[in-house]
C-alpha cells in the first residue's frame, strides 16, 4: 500500500511529539519546493539555466542560475506556511524574517538549497539540505540571531533531498530516520523504509585525498592506514557532493572526511545547514558525527555562516578516524 511522507508523518504522531499536523503542513512546504527543484534541475538544459550568474554568494562561490532558482523555490513555499517565523539560507547573508507570521511563526528552517551545485554542469547528484528548530524561548523575541543560534541538538528535525537517478528524501524527527522516493506518476513522495539503520562499519571512505599534505597528520596516519593489507581492503569514493557521499555512507556504511586543512583550519562545511542536519540524520541511524574533538550536535553556533570540520558516517569507522587523530 502507497504511503507518502505527510501520510507517514501524520500516521507516527502519536510516538513523535513533534510530528503533529501543524509540523506536516510545514514539511509539506519543504516537499512542494523540492518537487519544484527537481522539475527544474531535470529540464536545465532544456531551459538554458545551467551555468553560473556572475555572483559571489556570502559564502565566498560562484551562484550558479539553479542556485538561485532553488533559494528563491524553498523562500516561496515556506513564507507562506503561517507556522514559519525566520528561513536561514546558505546563500543568503541575512535570515528572512516572516513578519505576517507573528506569533504563530514559531519555527525556524534553516537550509542549503542546492548543495553541490558546482557538479550540475557533470550531471553529478546533488541535493537539498533543511534543518528545522523552534524559537529559543530563553532568547529575546526581538533578537533574530538568538533563535538561529542554536546548537544542533536543539533540531526539531532535519532532512535531505537527493536529485539523482531517483529522488530521495531522508528525514528524521528524532525517531528513527526515514527514507521516500519521489513516484513521478503521482507527485508524490512514498515510503520506502523505516527506521533505516547505518551499517556500524564500511570498507569505504570518502575524501578529497588531493588535499592530504594540508590535513592534520593523524588524518594523514589514517589514509595510510586504511591501504595497508592489514586494514582489510577499503575502498575510496569521492563524489564531491556532500548529500550524495553522505547518502551513499547512510545506506552502505563508511566514513566521510572534511578535516580541517592548512587553508582551512576550521572546516569548510558550514555547520548549520550542512553538518548539523546530516550529523542528527547519522546519529538516529545509528552513526556518528565529529569535528574531531567535539560531537557536531553539542558544537555552539556563534555565526550564521560558521564553518566546521566533519567526520561522519558508521559508529566504528568514525571512532577508528578520531582513534587516529588524537594519537
Amino acid at each position: 500500500m502507497i504511503k507518502t511522507v505527510e501520510q507517514h508523518i501524520l500516521e507516527q504522531q502519536t510516538n513523535f511529539p513533534h510530528a503533529t499536523g501543524e509540523f506536516s503542513w510545514l514539511l509539506s512546504g519543504i516537499t512542494l519546493a523540492t518537487k519544484i527543484i527537481q522539475s527544474q534541475i531535470q529540464r536545465a538544459g532544456l531551459l538554458a539555466i545551467l551555468g553560473a550568474t556572475g555572483r559571489v554568494n556570502v559564502q565566498g562561490e560562484e551562484v550558479q542560475q539553479l542556485d538561485e532558482i532553488a533559494n528563491r523555490t524553498i523562500v516561496h513555499c515556506l513564507a507562506s506556511r503561517g507556522n514559519v517565523g525566520i528561513l536561514v539560507s546558505e546563500e543568503d547573508h541575512e535570515p528572512h524574517v516572516i513578519q505576517e507570521a507573528g506569533q504563530s511563526g514559531h519555527y525556524i528552517v534553516l537550509f542549503d538549497p542546492l548543495d553541490g551545485s558546482s557538479n550540475i554542469n557533470a550531471n553529478v547528484s546533488i541535493g537539498t539540505i533543511f534543518s528545522i528548530l523552534h524559537r529559543n524561548p530563553a532568547a529575546d523575541g526581538k533578537n533574530v540571531k538568538a533563535h538561529i543560534l542554536q546548537p544542533g541538538v536543539r533540531q526539531v528535525a532535519a532532512g535531505y533531498v537527493v536529485y539523482g537517478s531517483s529522488t530521495v528524501m531522508a528525514y528524521t524527527v528524532g525517531h528513527g530516520v526515514h527514507m521516500f522516493t519521489l513516484d513521478p506518476s503521482i507527485g508524490a513522495f512514498v515510503l520506502a523504509q523505516e527506521n533505516l539503520f547505518m551499517p556500524p562499519d564500511g570498507k569505504t571512505y570518502s575524501i578529497n585525498e588531493a588535499y592530504r599534505w594540508k590535513f592534520p597528520e593523524g588524518i594523514q596516519r589514517y589514509l595510510d592506514w586504511v591501504k595497508l593489507p592489514e586494514a582489510g581492503g577499503y575502498s575510496l569514493r569521492y563524489i564531491g557532493s556532500l548529500v550524495a557521499d553522505f547518502h551513499r555512507t547512510l545506506i552502505r556504511g563508511g566514513v566521510f572526511l572534511y578535516p580541517p586543512t592548512t587553508d582551512a583550519p576550521q572546516g569548510k562545511l558550514r555547520l548549520l545547514y550542512e553538518a548539523n542536519p546530516l550529523a542528527f540524520i547519522a546519529e538516529q541511524a545509528g552513526g556518528l558525527a565529529t569535528d574531531g574533538q567535539e560531537r557536531i550536535l553539542d558544537k555552539q553556533p556563534r555565526t550564521m555562516h560558521e564553518r566546521t570540520p566533519l567526520i561522519i558516517g558508521s559508529k566504528d569507522e568514525v571512532e577508528r578516524v578520531r582513534s587516529f587523530w588524537l594519537e
